[in-house]
């Protein structure tokens, strides 16, 4: 709120906001010039909107405008749900004049802008999509063996550039933060443990070019318009896709080619599915499994990166390739997977296709694993017949099926 409202009195517009970090002092101020219309714009959280207080002042003003942004955040099988933006739309009908309203997001599939319309109560609505293709960007998936290793050598070779690093837990953005900052790296690092000074020191040494590199949970970056930023590197897969193209898309908002890459590996599934069965709002899991399995499709396809994440978002594309993604510019020689593809189908059908990828993978390898042998999987034909490969070979064929559509992961 703050850059924006910073940016907007830079531009000669008056706009303030309302939120925790004013000083009791500057929000009766604040209050007061309200009511005196200072200002143009109000920024404010939907959790302080439909307070009394602010709607008794809506009441006392003549507002023309709600526009609510991130109003992806109103829909459960948005990205970011939040259940208080359910309450915007009961808020605005109380009102004795409806003023227009306006919602924005930048990531949205058909079914959340479906829900932004029902569930913000819009009246006949006129809609616009102005394309979700950002040909700037580069758009890469590696799966290295060691992930600090392949960020330093990426470092080196980006020096004196601005860049952000993002990662799934605050544990991972301290250690990273500590290991590049004994390597003499210019970083600042953010997330949600860190008290507001500390934040917003970060936050503004960022901005304004004083650190190249932000580490950084997913609680950096709304509101920030750096223009500059030439890469995204995600160290650890987000949970769903639209997290992913929304914080990747902080790289290059000047138009210069810029690159956004995302370190796979098997242990972020883990950290997700277990940041899903402790996720604190109302959103069912099956939809958040469901959007978590799109990502690791994603990060599995063999198919252009482009292509499936404008698909993702319903855009029609006219090409197979985009020739400027790490699928489409690899040189990786193909192999042909036909046999293990053919094993792994059959032996999920003896297995009347009834269980997950690990326990398939266990039963191709040969497992002696009670588990195994108490079900009786280790008498099917298909026990042992990829003995020689590593279980996670194994897995990593099974994704690359799933990713494919020759097996549909269904979870019950």
């Amino acid at each position: 709120m703050k850059d924006q409202v910073d940016s907007l009195n830079a531009s000669g517009i008056p706009a303030t906001y309302l939120n925790s970090s004013l000083s009791e002092l500057d929000y009766i101020q604040t209050i007061e010039n309200i009511y005196h219309n200072i200002y143009k714009i109000i920024y404010v959280a939907p959790e302080r909107f439909f307070s009394s207080n602010f709607i008794e002042m809506l009441e006392a003003l003549d507002v023309s405008m709600i526009a609510v942004d991130e109003a992806h955040c109103v829909s459960q099988w948005g990205h970011d749900f939040r259940p208080s933006y359910r309450e915007i739309s009961l808020v605005i009908s109380s009102l004795k004049k409806r003023p227009i309203v306006v919602c924005f997001t930048a990531t949205a599939t058909q079914i959340v802008k479906d829900d932004i319309i029902k569930l913000i109560k819009l009246n006949n609505p006129f809609t616009l999509t102005t394309g979700f293709d950002r040909k700037n960007l580069y758009f890469s998936v590696q799966t290295p063996k060691n992930k600090n290793k392949f960020l330093l050598d990426f470092l080196e070779k980006h020096k004196n550039q601005s860049g952000i690093i993002y990662c799934a837990t605050r544990k991972t953005v301290d250690s990273l933060f500590e290991k590049l900052s004994k390597l003499d790296f210019s970083v600042s690092k953010y997330h949600g443990g860190m008290n507001e000074n500390e934040r917003t020191k970060s936050q503004d040494d960022f901005v304004y070019d004083r650190c190249e590199i932000m580490v950084a949970t997913n609680a950096f970056g709304m509101g920030i318009d750096k223009s500059n930023v030439r890469y995204v590197l995600h160290y650890n897969m987000p949970k769903d896709l639209e997290s992913y193209y929304q914080e990747a898309g902080r790289a290059g908002r000047d138009g210069d080619n810029s690159e956004c890459v995302l370190l796979f590996s098997r242990a972020d599934i883990v950290t997700n599915k277990f940041l899903i069965e402790n996720s604190s709002n109302d959103e069912s899991d099956s939809g958040k499994y469901d959007k978590l399995n799109e990502m690791i499709d994603y990060c599995n396809t063999s198919k252009c990166l482009r292509k499936y994440i404008l698909e993702y978002f319903a855009e029609t594309t006219s090409f197979d390739k985009c020739d400027y993604c790490s699928n489409c510019n690899s040189l990786i020689d193909t192999t042909d997977i036909t046999i293990d593809s053919k094993k792994i189908l059959s032996c999920i059908k003896r297995m009347k296709e009834r269980f997950g990828a690990g326990l398939v993978a266990d039963v191709l390898k040969g497992s002696n694993s009670a588990k195994v042998r108490s079900l009786g999987f280790d008498n099917l034909s298909t026990y042992g017949i990829m003995k020689d490969y590593s279980k996670d070979t194994i897995r990593d064929l099974i994704s690359f099926l799933i990713a494919e559509d020759y097996i549909k992961s269904v979870r019950r």
